[in-house]
């Protein structure tokens, strides 16, 4: 079986994000970037299902030239080979750009599933998956977290969050797009042999000319979403701390609440 995984490289969740003076993005100097932790689990669920059915496993990512850190991490994971869609013209995508971009990659793969986390942690869009599907043509299931592929490599069943905290079981034919909810698995941790095979698996680099789209279809001109301004959020004033017996308290507690919070 031949397995895609789409992956973003995103920021460390613990990184500290700055806005630039600009307030047109973040300040990246300084900044730990990391495989996406959604994504984590399309690969780790990837490498179960090869290690199953057999096949191969590729990554595939859009992103800057940094981004390779992000895809030998997938190959040091056990993950066969990258591409690596690097050019400055995809820059500033959003997430119909993006998906044109993959689509436009993986049509030139062979593939019988294409694995993603269900958003990145980055913009928290979770759109891309769909709109790569229906670029592809091919069915989607979304918030999976447990997903079995048929013994003849044609079909899946997979399990869904739905809200209510109840679940959806859904069949679907392959190839299709699957993207994953956190629960889905575990994922492994890459071993130093691994670390040490990841630097000699091949990875393709894709750029505007060898993805076939027009400048006026990727990164910012490609997209239908435009970035205005970023801000951060207002600080959190100072919470209050009420002194006094419980009757008291009780009663100043009510006169913030009614008077200040306006909540009563």
């Amino acid at each position: 079986m031949d397995i895609l995984v789409c992956m973003k490289q995103v920021p460390d969740t613990e990184a500290k994000i700055q806005i630039n003076p600009a307030g047109t993005g973040i300040v990246t100097e300084g900044i730990k970037y990391v495989m996406n932790p959604y994504d984590e689990f399309a690969v780790e669920e990837a490498l179960r299902i090869k290690e199953k059915l057999g096949g191969s496993v590729t990554i595939v990512c859009q992103g800057p030239q940094r981004a390779t850190e992000a895809i030998r991490t997938g190959l040091a994971m056990g993950a066969d080979k990258g591409v690596h869609l690097n050019d400055a013209a995809f820059e500033g995508a959003d997430s119909y750009a993006t998906a044109r971009a993959l689509a436009s990659a993986i049509k030139g793969l062979k593939f019988d599933l294409v694995l993603m986390g269900k958003q990145a942690v980055d913009e928290d869009n979770a759109q891309v998956y769909a709109a790569l599907a229906e670029m592809l043509g091919v069915p989607h299931v979304s918030i999976v977290t447990k997903l079995e592929i048929a013994a003849d490599g044609k079909s899946l069943t997979a399990e869904r969050e739905i809200e209510g905290g109840a679940k959806e079981v859904i069949q679907a034919s392959l190839p299709a797009v699957i993207a994953a909810q956190k629960g889905l698995n575990e994922p492994r941790y890459a071993s130093l042999p691994g670390i040490m095979k990841a630097k000699k698996k091949p990875i393709d680099n894709v750029d505007l000319a060898k993805s076939g789209l027009s400048a006026a279809d990727a990164g910012q001109k490609g997209s239908k979403l435009k970035n205005v301004k970023f801000s951060l959020p207002p600080e959190r004033q100072a919470g209050k701390v009420l002194q006094g017996e419980p009757p008291e308290v009780a009663a100043q507690l009510v006169k913030l609440l009614r008077e200040e919070a306006k909540a009563i």
